[in-house]
């Protein structure tokens, strides 16, 4: 397993926040690993957040279920947005929050482009592979993070 491949939700997880969840990992190492749901989008929007309500509508995601406080954000436009670590060769996590909410609040970026997130997905050091083993998720290298 590495970063910038996706995990789909078996149906051993229905019934849950993961039900039919797509993932996109975004860090694997000796310490766990850490992903997105990309495919759930969350029942608000960027500009229905009080720090964000002046900008322009705006889709968020629900990213996963720890550190629902924070927004998080992958994106392709590393011209655009500074500071931002490679996860494969074309997406790019995190970097200037301020200068791609500029760039979203000008046009610029668009829904393929950048994928904001409330929350992420977590797991400690060997513990999604114990899951891949147990059936609840398929790993692939597949798949498509923006719209």
């Amino acid at each position: 397993m590495k970063a910038g491949q996706f995990l789909h939700a078996s149906s051993l997880l229905d019934e849950s926040i993961f039900e039919q969840a797509i993932i996109f990992i975004t860090e694997h190492n000796d310490k766990g690993a850490m992903g997105f749901i990309v495919n759930k989008q969350f029942s608000r929007g960027l500009t229905e957040l009080e720090e964000f309500k002046h900008g322009i509508p705006f889709p968020l995601y629900e990213g996963g279920p720890v550190d629902q406080e924070h927004l998080f954000f992958v994106h392709q436009r590393p011209d655009l947005i500074p500071d931002g670590s490679a996860i494969t060769e074309k997406v790019y996590y995190g970097g200037d929050f301020k200068t791609a909410v500029a760039h979203i609040n000008t046009r610029v970026l668009t829904g393929h482009d950048i994928k904001i997130f409330i929350g992420y997905c977590g797991w400690d050091n060997e513990e999604l592979e114990a899951e891949i083993a147990e059936g609840s998720w398929k790993l692939t290298d597949a798949g498509e993070i923006f719209d």
